[in-house]
């Protein structure tokens, strides 16, 4: 992970039915709507967050 590495973060499923933990780790990366991609610094943290919930994000085009 380079100085300044940047991922790509799509959410593509819905949250609705999900436990409480994993809204809040979608709304703690900004994520707000179905198929939207927000930037991301690409650290350990963020990674750890997506690796959480991989059935509702996926990482796209880095």
């Amino acid at each position: 992970m380079a100085d300044g590495a940047k991922i790509k973060i799509q959410y593509y499923r819905s949250a609705i039915c999900t436990p409480d933990k994993h809204k809040v780790i979608v709304r703690s990366l900004g994520l707000t709507k179905l198929n939207q991609v927000v930037e991301r610094p690409d650290t350990a943290d963020i990674r750890g967050m997506v690796a959480k919930i991989p059935h509702l994000l996926r990482i796209v085009g880095s």
